[in-house]
């Protein structure tokens, strides 16, 4: 029988391996307009510890004891619809299970982009897609900005690095310890700090004397405070994400907050799915930059690894994307 894993309680705080259960569900037979899909790479992401809460967001929260879902990449084995055939590859979002059944609506056939399929759940998926429309279009960057990525060893925030560089910005990337702020700097940062050193108030400053442009945040906290504290006038934050936070529910303390107002920061916060519509932009200008493109990937092997898998996001045990190959 399948398995997936599903949510046996709701975490408080970090979450911990009780707080999963991978448990065996039904194969049932294929309706006219369905394909059944088997699983080749699943995606962890930090956006699912929010979904972890019976609270009101964007997505409807995890329901207990129902299998969880999210990114994956699959294998059509098995079709009742025209559109897709056994054998096509087909990027998705009934993840975190080794087996898939739905419309064939529900699952996108991979583009032609000679590229391994599971760079679709991370540079060509998600959150290469979250970086690149973050910086461009939320955050509005263009050639000569400087631009601060926190989380920048990720997948989206080392999206953002290259794709930032690639258009003409000086960068400065965020990363804790000397082998990610090393991996950072081979994708071209101009500075890199290292969060876990010290204060990266004092190290922003350092690095962008003059200030900043443009701040892409992908954790909150003690970063967000950086970047206001060094915003130029008119600079334009695009907020991704919070990591610092998702598993505390202490206010975070924001020392420059004030400096919103006479600086006239703008700050705003998006979801990629707001970016759907324009998928083939989005293809056709990463195509362009392919050969100089760098992907970095953490996998961990087997069904059974989800869970160390996703907790290891929140204790820094990824550079790149995380995955869980099948």
């Amino acid at each position: 029988m399948p398995r997936a894993w599903t949510l046996a309680s709701r975490p408080k705080g970090t979450p911990t391996p009780n707080d999963f259960a991978l448990i065996s569900v039904d194969r049932p037979e294929l309706a006219d307009g369905e394909v059944r899909v088997a699983n080749r790479w699943l995606s962890v992401d930090p956006y699912m510890r929010g979904r972890m809460n019976d609270v009101k967001s964007y997505v409807p929260p995890f329901a207990i004891g129902a299998p969880m879902d999210g990114g994956a990449v699959g294998e059509v084995v098995e079709s009742r619809d025209p559109s897709l055939a056994a054998g096509d590859l087909v990027q998705h979002m009934l993840g975190w299970r080794d087996e898939a059944v739905g419309p064939a609506a529900a699952f996108m056939k991979l583009p032609a982009i000679d590229l391994p399929p599971q760079a679709f759940l991370g540079q060509l998926g998600m959150p290469g897609m979250t970086g690149y429309w973050g910086l461009l279009a939320v955050a509005e960057a263009k050639a000569g900005d400087t631009v601060f990525v926190s989380a920048a060893a990720g997948a989206v925030g080392s999206t953002v690095v290259q794709v930032a560089k690639a258009k003409g910005m000086t960068v400065i990337g965020s990363a804790g310890g000397a082998a990610k702020g090393e991996w950072v700097r081979s994708l071209g940062a101009d500075a890199v700090i290292d969060y876990k050193a010290g204060s990266v108030v004092e190290a922003l400053g350092k690095a962008a004397p003059k200030g900043i442009n443009v701040y892409f945040d992908n954790v909150g906290g003690d970063h967000l405070d950086a970047a206001l504290a060094h915003a130029r006038p008119r600079a334009r934050f695009a907020i991704c994400g919070m990591i610092d936070v998702y598993n505390d529910a202490k206010p975070t303390e924001l020392k420059y907050l004030a400096r919103l107002i006479g600086n006239r920061v703008q700050m705003r916060g998006f979801i990629v799915t707001d970016f759907m519509p324009r998928a083939a932009e989005f293809y056709q200008d990463m195509a362009t930059m392919l050969g100089t493109l760098k992907r970095e990937e953490t996998v961990h092997d087997g069904l059974e690894a989800m869970p160390d898998a996703f907790l290891g996001l929140f204790t820094g045990g990824n550079t790149g994307k995380m995955l869980v190959k099948l």
